[in-house]
């Protein structure tokens, strides 16, 4: 199974849901962002002018991946970007017991006359949040405050 996201009109009203699924941790990462970068902007109408790289850390697999999604959404407003693309790998140190987190996103200034824009989200929530593995397949639950 490739790594996929479906946004879920029946979960919540006036915010938007999705749910993540992927045969890896670094997928189900990977995922995730894409359907927070799509819900903000279509990634094809997106140039690839620049770049940021992050490496996060947090104890619990959860936590990453709610800080790396709201760390998307702090950098489109911080820096008034969209995103083309993302990158991330996940990593376990069970010696220190810390999930890590290296990634990059890659895109270009919000340009309304080049870019499809869609929705301006605001936050991730920990509204339905889950984030597990069920049969051998990651996945995750989210809602996105628009």
């Amino acid at each position: 199974m490739a790594n996929t996201h479906r946004f879920r009109d029946e979960i919540v009203l006036g915010d938007l849901a999705f749910e993540a699924t992927a045969d890896s941790v670094s997928e189900l990462f990977a995922a995730a962002a894409l359907a927070v970068i799509e819900a903000m902007a279509d990634p094809l109408s997106v140039k690839t002018k620049w770049t940021q790289e992050f490496r996060l850390s947090e104890i619990e697999l959860g936590d990453l991946l709610f800080e790396w999604l709201n760390t998307i959404v702090f950098i489109k407003d911080t820096h008034g970007v969209v995103f083309h693309d993302i990158r991330a790998t996940v990593s376990h140190d069970s010696e220190k017991n810390l999930w890590h987190l290296d990634a990059a996103l890659i895109g270009d200034a919000v340009d309304a006359t080049r870019q499809d824009l869609r929705t301006d989200v605001k936050a991730v929530t920990k509204h339905l949040y889950e984030v597990g593995q069920k049969e051998g397949t990651w996945y995750a639950h989210v809602v996105l405050d628009v």
